[in-house]
């Protein structure tokens, strides 16, 4: 009897590890792949050779058939007319109509009527996969931009294209459906009529513009035929029969208008970056055009109805709510060396009064040499300094060996590198909204000028419509805390989107405009494109 219950005890432990070790190592089923429901062909289709597919080397491709039933798809005349009409007209999006085989397939589509079951297959292929290139170029763009920057963090724009395409065969009007894929925010649609107006402008021969000193009113210089003829060009003045090398007023006219497109100082005087501006051909232009095209299509498709969008190369903060904007404030972003990061996030906290913990970055390029070199730097910045215990360590005390292990802070107040007030949002680069010690900074026309944050005019106005709270957080109440110099956070009513993002060029009452690519990025992601 005892040999039975130790029998009976056995059976039951060894069963019990079994199934723990089973729960164990049984991984969850990850899927690997969207369901794609069965799209059934209509009209006279053809059987589908599943080796036809292996050549284009995608699975996108493979997914679509298998729901087909490996059966050509694309027997309506009219739906192949609508995709070929969207494909030719590709490039309106900035897209490159070489990359969707448009000459054979217009070649397929003319002589439609008597090819045969096998050239009807390998139209109806090819012609799916350009139209998947396609539908995927206009909705996500067609380079990634994670694996192009390193401050990039923006989420992607995902799209299941096979879905997508049964949808479209489904609905009452293919037409439409294509329309809606495209990005709808009033930017894009304003750089596509800027590459239509570019478009127009006949092919340019200008020779580069050469001058060293500036030019100003009534100045003779031999440069100044070629600049009145770019001038003429981009229609910022009107054409005339004969051009003097005179800086005469109605030229001066014109180069303010060429100026305030170009978010150049519009003051007449025809310096460095005048000439710099004027030196862009048409080519470049365009190709800076279509970059700015590519870089939308990364952008969110819904900002949200209510929410802020800093545009870098413009220095400009606009609070967006709906399709208007309420107010728009200068902004100061990072410089080259110390780019502002493209991301979006929602502000969550307004900081009144804000210490500043001195990053890693500036610690090391700025802080420590230069309190290597004098350490009244310290007292003159209001900097204090701790250790790892959080202990106060004194200037006597701080050594060059064990600079990096400490956390350098600097106090409220009217000298903080954060002026007065700091917007919080989360993100992984530490950046943020602040106000700033050199408010003279924002009379410059360049702003490029921080260490990666963005320094807002006006920030305490912002604060106060951020709060929502005019019992409480009204301007007068503000001033009293900041006042105190106590360091104060308030969470905002207003968790507003907020979208830091880069673009160069679009069009204004059919006025092409164009900002300085302080980042270089517009020729560079060009050639990528059209590689």
């Amino acid at each position: 009897m005892n040999r039975f219950f130790i029998l009976v005890l056995l059976f039951s432990i060894f069963s019990c590890k079994k199934e723990v070790i089973k729960k164990e190592v049984t991984p969850k089923t990850p899927k690997t792949s969207t369901f794609v429901p069965t799209i059934q062909p209509e009209g006279k289709s053809f059987p589908v050779d599943s080796l036809l597919l292996i050549p284009f080397n995608s699975k996108v491709l493979k997914e679509f058939y298998m729901s087909t039933g490996y059966r050509t798809i694309w027997q309506s005349k009219e739906n192949r007319g609508i995709i070929l009409k969207y494909l030719i007209a590709s490039e309106e999006e900035g897209l490159n109509p070489a990359d969707y085989n448009i000459t054979k397939l217009q070649k397929y589509e003319r002589k439609r009527a008597v090819l045969s079951s096998n050239e009807i297959v390998n139209y109806d292929v090819l012609l799916t996969r350009s139209f998947q290139k396609y539908i995927s170029h206009l909705t996500t763009g067609k380079l990634n931009p994670r694996a192009l920057y390193p401050d990039w963090d923006l989420k992607e724009n995902k799209i299941d294209i096979n879905q997508t395409i049964a949808g479209m065969l489904k609905s009452d009007s293919l037409d439409y459906k294509i329309e809606q894929l495209k990005p709808n925010h009033i930017v894009y649609k304003k750089l596509k009529k800027a590459l239509e107006i570019i478009d127009d402008l006949p092919n340019d021969t200008f020779a580069r513009i050469e001058t060293s000193n500036k030019i100003v009113a009534n100045d003779t210089n031999p440069s100044l035929i070629d600049i009145k003829k770019r001038l003429i060009y981009w229609k910022d003045l009107q054409s005339k029969d004969s051009l003097s090398n005179v800086y005469d007023s109605r030229t001066i006219e014109a180069v303010k208008k060429f100026q305030f497109r170009h978010g150049l100082s519009a003051d007449g005087v025809i310096g460095k970056g005048t000439i710099e501006s004027l030196n862009y051909s048409k080519e470049q232009r365009k190709g800076q055009i279509l970059a700015n095209l590519e870089r939308w299509k990364w952008f969110p498709r819904d900002m949200g109805n209510e929410y802020i969008i800093i545009n870098i190369p413009e220095y400009k903060l606009r609070l967006i709510n709906g399709e208007d904007t309420i107010r728009m404030y200068k902004v100061i972003v990072g410089r080259v060396e110390r780019k502002t990061p493209i991301l979006s996030s929602k502000l969550t906290h307004a900081i009144f009064n804000p210490t500043w913990t001195v990053p890693p970055t500036i610690l090391k390029e700025d802080v420590i040499p230069s309190i290597s070199k004098d350490l009244n730097y310290l007292v003159q910045t209001n900097i204090k300094i701790y250790d790892g215990n959080g202990d106060t360590v004194l200037a006597k005390d701080w050594t060059l060996s064990k600079a990096n292990s400490y956390r350098y802070v600097q106090s409220p107040g009217t000298f903080n590198s954060l002026g007065m007030v700091k917007l919080t949002f989360p993100n992984r680069f530490s950046v943020y909204l602040h106000d700033t010690n050199h408010r003279d900074y924002f009379t410059k026309s360049m702003r490029s000028l921080s260490s990666g944050c963005v320094r807002v005019d006006k920030p305490l106005e912002l604060a106060e419509y951020l709060l929502d709270d005019p019992a409480y957080w009204n301007l007068e109440k503000i001033t009293e805390t900041l006042q105190s110099e106590k360091t104060k956070q308030i969470a905002l009513k207003k968790e507003l989107p907020i979208h830091i993002l880069y673009w160069t060029a679009w069009s204004k009452n059919n006025k092409l405009i164009f900002r300085e690519d302080i980042y270089k990025l517009d020729a560079d992601l060009y050639d990528k494109l059209r590689k």
